[in-house]
């Protein structure tokens, strides 16, 4: 039977013979189906292009066309194409009969008289049939909206990148304190990519149609100060006057940092793509008892009363807006609405109606430090001592600037660039802890982590893989090779400190069960 609340499918019965006809009818109505009836192959034909069925119980022996001429047609016209037949005859009972039939495009074939019981099985097993290939096609309809939506994301991040890249060029003659500004862009977008990378290669998440969030405590300011930065490209485009209120205090919102300046980033990119040039836009955000309320504002063409329920659709975009509008999928503002909610936060449209600007507003729940938690922070940060660093990875900009870092950090580092090297140099560096990357020339970096774990001087150094592979399979085979931690690249330096850091001083024993908690 079908589930409650749902349609019965629709069963088109071709028959010139009205006693057979009515009896296969009745059979369908009786199990639950709806069920209409044509006595000829056009009278079927225009059955299927006015009702569209979900299954054609088809006749061989028909007065104008034969019913596999039928099929023919309703399998070679992409509108009925994905139309279930189901062939009979009492007379066409051969072999030969049956594999012309299916040939020509018959998805089964029952010789007539028919048992009931087998006639509704066979309607059953060919409608669940149907059900998977939609399924499948639903699967891959996500899996190239998703794809979709993150070249469409991937692309606003570039444009500060490429412009800090500029401002670092020698030529420009910028001072330390531009320098310094240029490190930062790049640095908030290069991780805002890295997230974006991530969902790319969670195929569980790209089939599935979710996204993970990475809950924390999200810095307000930082998000907006990110979103700016991602949208600024396009407001300049369009010589848009932008105002933004950031929250002068403490402002802080539960959250992924990450997803939340892509919520705001993308409510900016909309508000200017939707108003003409010269425009004016506004941004605020500010904490309103439990909530940090976010509000997008422009002065643009507006939205329709009848529109106002739908802008948050996916590949939406108003007819009346079309000229207006940048080059898009219509893919931001649902992308919006799915990553608020997926936070516990609401986010509504407001417009007084077309050529009055339009209004967008979220909210997300409010969090605030404690003051154990800052003190907890800054005992952290301020652990660690002196370590013996050694560094083995193949590419020599990832090596050396790794290597500087820590060196301003006080550590002793030794830099190689393949297995074997890194080796050979353990012998004599004795290192207290070794950043391996894992595809390594001359010996990968499973080999130097069980070269190291056998010789007794370096047996308890802390083992850190930073590699670009990231499924839990790697995790799981670096963690069985003997690594304490695991880091994908770009791995933030922070990060990797605290690794070290959490470690103690040099040369005390190590709780080898214990291991690092690792981070993508």
């Amino acid at each position: 039977m079908n589930p409650p609340g749902q349609p019965s499918p629709l069963i088109l019965n071709v028959d010139d013979n009205e006693g057979a006809r009515y009896a296969k009818t009745r059979v369908l109505k009786h199990a639950g189906f709806s069920v209409i009836e044509a006595a000829t192959g056009y009278g079927a034909l225009d059955q299927i292009r006015e009702h569209a069925p979900a299954l054609v119980l088809l006749d061989v022996r028909l007065p104008d066309i034969s019913g596999i001429e039928v099929c023919e047609k309703i399998k070679g016209d992409p509108a009925t194409v994905s139309t279930l037949v189901l062939q009979t005859s009492a007379a066409a009972v051969q072999t030969l009969d049956k594999v012309r039939a299916l040939e020509g495009g018959a998805d089964s074939y029952l010789t007539e008289p028919i048992e009931p019981a087998e006639l509704i099985a066979n309607v059953r097993a060919l409608l669940r049939l149907r059900q998977a290939e939609e399924a499948l096609r639903e699967a891959d309809r996500r899996k190239d909206q998703f794809l979709a939506t993150l070249a469409h994301e991937l692309r606003n991040p570039l444009a500060p990148i490429r412009n800090a890249v500029e401002l670092m060029d020698p030529r420009y003659r910028a001072d330390d304190k531009v320098l310094a500004e240029a490190r930062m862009i790049v640095g908030r977008q290069v991780a805002h990519l890295s997230r974006l990378v991530d969902d790319l290669l969670d195929v569980s998440r790209i089939t599935h149609g979710k996204i993970v969030l990475k809950m924390e405590e999200v810095d307000v300011g930082i998000a907006i100060a990110n979103a700016v930065e991602a949208s600024r490209p396009l407001i300049d485009k369009k010589h848009h006057m932008l105002h933004v209120n950031a929250p002068q205090t403490d402002c802080k919102a539960r959250g992924d940092s990450v997803r939340v300046a892509q919520i705001i980033g993308n409510l900016l990119s909309n508000a200017a793509k939707y108003t003409p040039e010269g425009g004016y836009l506004e941004l605020s955000a500010a904490l309103e008892g439990e909530e940090v309320v976010m509000r997008v504002r422009d002065n643009g063409i507006g939205i329709a009363p009848t529109e106002l329920t739908e802008v948050f659709d996916l590949f939406m975009q108003s007819n009346g807006a079309m000229p207006h509008s940048e080059e898009g999928l219509g893919i931001g503002l649902s992308l919006v609405k799915t990553l608020t909610e997926l936070h516990g936060g609401t986010v509504e449209a407001r417009s007084e109606g077309l050529g009055k600007g339009a209004e967008f507003i979220v909210r997300l729940r409010a969090v605030k430090k404690t003051a154990t938690e800052a003190q907890a922070r800054a005992a952290r940060e301020g652990a660690g001592s002196m370590r013996r660093v050694l560094i083995a990875d193949d590419s020599v900009d990832g090596a050396e600037s790794m290597s500087i870092l820590l060196e301003t950090r006080g550590h002793e580092v030794c830099v190689t660039f393949d297995g074997l090297a890194a080796i050979e140099a353990a012998r004599s560096f004795h290192p207290d802890v070794a950043i391996l990357d894992l595809g390594l020339p001359g010996a990968d970096g499973y080999a130097v982590a069980r070269s190291l774990r056998a010789n007794p001087d370096t047996e308890g150094a802390l083992l850190i893989a930073l590699t670009g592979y990231g499924q839990e399979s790697d995790r799981a085979r670096t963690r069985d090779a003997g690594f304490d931690g695991h880091f994908v690249k770009p791995a933030l330096f922070e990060d990797v400190m605290r690794a070290i850091d959490a470690e103690g001083a040099p040369g005390r024993p190590r709780n080898r069960g214990a291991g690092v908690a690792t981070a993508g």
